[in-house]
């Protein structure tokens, strides 16, 4: 009887940050991975040199997920690789550009925001689902969104990026309800603040704010503490749930008076 071969996951934004650390968490699952990134082919090819070294599988892809024949050619170099799709973590995301003042929000800021933070990744989960179902065998497949706690708290100076995310929350229950019945589960992780050159810029306000008890856990969360709810969710363990939330925010999410 022929074995089933090693599962396949896209992580898109992989080159750094959140993105890489998933990268090479999957790919000491097993995963046969692909990195993809926009701009920084170095990076990408750094993670994915890594990979291999320890023994693992990876390719790397440019693409914009925010422009249609980009997911496209993610979804057919992966084909092309490795012949098979088992897993898609939407993680590529960019934050209001300026993070200008709502009065002062601009469309050229919003349409970016939206097309790589909630267009891209709902096309190419639509991609995605349908090469899952395509596998000869197998597992349908896993859809995890990382999304933010900024889909419910909001800041006024991001509020494109804020809107963006509270509907990737709403994207994740619609494919979980569509996808179920094909086998394909659907996740998101929700990140509190997490220690990256994204939020590097504000180290010192989210020093003062945890040291304030901002969460429960009072410290920056890393890269790897959302690998890790990645893996757990990509395992499959979780076989009765799916549109669920994830929260790796120390807490953050809990009301308290």
């Amino acid at each position: 009887m022929a074995s089933t071969p090693s599962p396949v996951a896209i992580i898109t934004g992989s080159s750094r940050g959140i993105g890489a650390a998933c990268a090479r968490e999957l790919a000491l699952a097993g995963y046969r991975v692909v990195v993809n990134y926009l701009n920084n082919a170095e990076a990408a090819e750094h993670v994915c040199s890594s990979i291999i070294d320890n023994g693992g599988e990876a390719i790397t892809c440019q693409a914009n997920v925010g422009n249609r024949s980009d997911r496209e050619r993610i979804i057919q170099q992966t084909h092309d690789a490795f012949g098979r799709l088992d897993l898609l973590v939407n993680n590529a995301g960019i934050t209001s550009q300026g993070r200008r003042d709502l009065l002062e929000a601009t469309e050229e800021s919003w349409d970016m925001v939206f097309d790589t933070n909630l267009k891209g990744p709902f096309f190419l989960s639509q991609l995605a689902a349908k090469q899952m179902l395509s596998n000869q065998c197998g597992p349908n497949g896993v859809i995890v969104n990382i999304n933010s706690i900024s889909s419910y708290a909001i800041s006024e100076n991001r509020a494109d990026y804020c809107i963006a995310k509270a509907g990737l929350e709403t994207m994740t229950k619609v494919f979980a309800s569509r996808l179920a019945s094909e086998q394909i589960l659907v996740y998101e992780v929700c990140p509190g603040v997490i220690a990256s050159d994204m939020t590097a810029p504000v180290k010192e306000k989210y020093d003062r704010l945890i040291s304030e008890g901002l969460s429960p856990i009072q410290r920056w969360g890393t890269v790897e503490d959302v690998a890790t709810a990645v893996r757990i969710l990509a395992s499959g363990d979780l076989s009765f749930s799916t549109g669920e939330r994830l929260n790796v925010d120390g807490g953050f999410h809990i009301r308290r008076l």
